[in-house]
């Protein structure tokens, strides 16, 4: 894996937990395939692993890197990414990570899992085959689903981005809250379980799961979308155990 030095754009809030890092490559194309990751850190600095939240085709048009970088609890992006203000030098290494999307999009049924700030990729990889998709639909319906979990109705990513492929047919969203008890939310709560992938997965031996986030989320839902006959092979899965500087 190369590394390479690259500026940053900006640092810009997305949730009041995640900032999204933009990085430019103006100066240093950066190939890369939906789902991979790279380490990143101050020049010289110790680095962390990041899923790329933009698909290569975001990143070859707007020539920058997206990443979704939960806060500390301090409120930091954290010892590795200190100080930083626009033109900032990223050290900036990889792709790294074994858990991808298909070269050639597959033709059925896909569905994707995200907790938290797990959507990145997964965002990669939904950008990635929407803009490839020629599939057929089933009396009309997206064959791209995404189940997303947060702790807060005000912690989803991309939400707004995702909620506009909905509108347009592209992708059938459902969110639900683990922790949020404000009455203002008046959608699905609690972890994802059995009955929103019931809701889902039609045809369990011909879908093709993605799943990240917290281990015990991905645990549960390989273990429950086993159970419901999808092939461990059409299971696909990444968690992140960040290691600390």
């Amino acid at each position: 894996m190369a590394t390479v030095s690259v500026p940053l754009v900006s640092v810009a809030p997305l949730t009041p937990r995640s900032r999204l890092l933009t990085l430019d490559l103006r100066e240093q194309p950066f190939e890369f395939r939906p789902g991979q990751a790279v380490l990143i850190g101050t020049r010289g600095g110790p680095r962390r692993p990041y899923s790329i939240a933009s698909s290569p085709e975001q990143a070859a048009e707007t020539q920058t890197l997206e990443l979704l970088i939960a806060l500390e609890a301090d409120g930091t992006l954290g010892p590795h990414l200190p100080d930083l203000v626009p033109g900032s030098p990223i050290d900036l290494e990889g792709p790294l990570g074994t858990f991808l999307f298909p070269v050639e999009p597959p033709q059925q049924p896909l569905l994707f899992v995200a907790g938290g700030t797990g959507i990145a990729p997964l965002r990669a990889m939904i950008n990635h085959v929407l803009r490839s998709d020629s599939a057929p639909r089933a009396s009309g319906e997206p064959r791209i689903s995404l189940l997303y979990s947060a702790r807060n109705s005000d912690e989803f990513a991309f939400i707004v981005e995702l909620r506009g492929h909905e509108s347009r047919g592209r992708l059938e969203v459902h969110q639900t809250v683990t922790r949020d008890d404000s009455t203002a939310w008046a959608g699905s709560r609690g972890r994802i379980g059995r009955s929103h992938f019931e809701s889902v997965v039609h045809d369990p031996a011909q879908t093709l799961c993605f799943v990240c986030g917290p281990r015990a989320m991905v645990n549960e839902s390989v273990s429950t979308l086993a159970a419901l006959g999808v092939p461990a092979e059409a299971i696909r899965t990444e968690a992140w155990a960040v290691p600390r500087a």
